[in-house]
């Protein structure tokens, strides 16, 4: 009983420090953002200085992958993903059936089907509840982490990586709109690496 109630309340707190720093970021704006990216710079800096300011694409790539480690472990230790893959495969079939009965103006089919609607939907919300707490567990590394590179790299506008096909690109420079270089260095080296931690990990079936 002592450990369960132990486990709620970390659960708990969790959340709300994983949600406090989504709104944060959201509401508190500009300063709270340089505030966190500061906070963090005690951990990174000293990895800036040991491989060099101008090996900043490897400090970014070195961070992509402990979020990806962390948020790969996370989903495969908090969702239940038979429930997942239960729940998707049911409501594929659902709607196929009610597009079908709809097709052939199947009436009386279609309103037994509209009293399933609201256990799918129920299903539906349980898998939603189960991806949101995940995220906001995620959240707690992931996004100071993320403030810590904006922060930095705003300081450092003249750092450049060199791309395959593009060259040498300024990091601070965008790409489409407010999408920077070194943000899509991130997210490509996130996703690559997620990918094969997944896979390792067995988590979602990847």
């Amino acid at each position: 009983m002592a450990n369960a109630e132990f486990k709620n309340k970390l659960e708990q707190v969790l959340l709300a420090l994983g949600i406090s720093l989504m709104l944060g970021i959201v509401i508190l704006g500009q300063d709270f953002r340089n505030s966190l990216g500061q906070s963090v710079g005690f951990i990174m800096d000293p990895l800036v200085t040991l491989l060099g300011a101008s090996n900043f694409h490897i400090v970014l790539f070195i961070m992509a992958s402990i979020t990806a480690l962390y948020a790969s472990l996370i989903q495969k230790y908090t969702m239940d993903w038979e429930l997942m893959r239960s729940t998707q495969e049911k409501m594929r079939v659902f709607q196929k059936q009610f597009r079908e009965a709809q097709l052939s103006n199947n009436t009386s089919l279609m309103k037994k089907m509209e009293a399933e609607r609201s256990e799918m939907m129920s299903q539906q919300m349980e898998m939603s509840k189960q991806q949101f707490k995940p995220m906001a567990y995620i959240s707690i590394i992931s996004l100071p982490l993320f403030m810590w590179a904006y922060y930095y790299i705003s300081g450092h506008e003249a750092a450049t990586m060199v791309f395959p096909f593009w060259g040498e690109q300024i990091l601070t420079d965008t790409i489409i709109g407010p999408f920077q270089h070194w943000i899509f260095w991130y997210f490509i080296a996130s996703l690559a690496v997620s990918q094969l931690i997944r896979k390792a990990l067995d988590v979602g079936g990847v």
